[in-house]
């Protein structure tokens, strides 16, 4: 498939969903089965940060009846950014073509990864969105919802990037993207770690597409939203939008 007939994309290969998770024990059964169902080929990584909750036996168990579940438990609670990175070099060691990031919760509705895939044939990098036409979200407080259409809001006016949902977290990459954003470089959390990459795919000059999704809130279990996380990424685009002016006006 052609983007706009200026570039030719090949087969997307093998699907691997990444869920993070952290004291997910109630929602990680339900949305693997969901995952299985709405996309049966493809395979699912579990990185679990040392759930007390016990979360990484639930998957551990999932794995041993299922050979498209692995799980990667690691040592501690490091964030959503590390795990996703972790996630990230394990499919890439394992030649996994398609890489994708979806939450525990049921927030992403996997039903909805087709659509994503299918995007996929003809772009590097599609991210799932609440705010553009067909896009909507269920079940959210009005303050949250002005609280991410600000934040994108804030983050496309810093940042300089056409798209309307910069802070989501359902996504799916190409192989090939994901190697050309300088992962090893990417230290950033939380929402602020979908805007890092967000930003870096945009800067690198690949193809983002944005397909409308339906966000549901999560109905077991708590958020790992906190004010820290609204912190750091207030403050690291802030940080970044200056740089980039700078940089400009230094002729770089």
């Amino acid at each position: 498939m052609t983007d706009g007939g200026q570039r030719k994309y090949g087969p997307l290969g093998t699907t691997l969903v990444i869920i993070p998770t952290y004291n997910e024990a109630e929602n990680i059964k339900p949305i693997v089965s969901r995952v299985r169902t709405s996309v049966p080929e493809a395979h699912i990584l579990v990185a679990d940060d040392n759930s007390p909750d016990g979360t990484g036996k639930v998957a551990d168990e999932l794995a041993a009846a299922d050979d498209h579940v692995q799980v990667l438990h690691r040592k501690g609670k490091e964030g959503l950014g590390a795990a996703y990175l972790a996630g990230f070099r394990w499919g890439i060691e394992h030649g996994f073509g398609v890489l994708v990031e979806m939450d525990a919760d049921g927030s992403h509705r996997p039903e909805e990864l087709p659509r994503l895939l299918t995007a996929l044939k003809g772009a590097d990098l599609v991210l799932g969105s609440r705010w553009v036409p067909g896009g909507r979200v269920v079940n959210w407080p009005k303050h949250r919802e002005y609280l991410s259409r600000g934040g994108s809001t804030y983050c496309r006016a810093m940042l300089d990037v056409p798209l309307r949902d910069v802070t989501g977290g359902y996504r799916a990459f190409r192989k090939e993207t994901l190697e050309g954003l300088g992962l090893d470089e990417v230290s950033s959390q939380g929402y602020c770690f979908q805007v890092d990459l967000a930003r870096r795919a945009v800067e690198s000059g690949f193809h983002v597409v944005e397909v409308p999704i339906t966000f549901v809130e999560r109905e077991r279990g708590d958020s790992k939203m906190s004010k820290d996380i609204v912190v750091e990424a207030l403050w690291r685009v802030t940080g970044w939008g200056v740089g980039s002016r700078v940089n400009k006006l230094r002729g770089r």
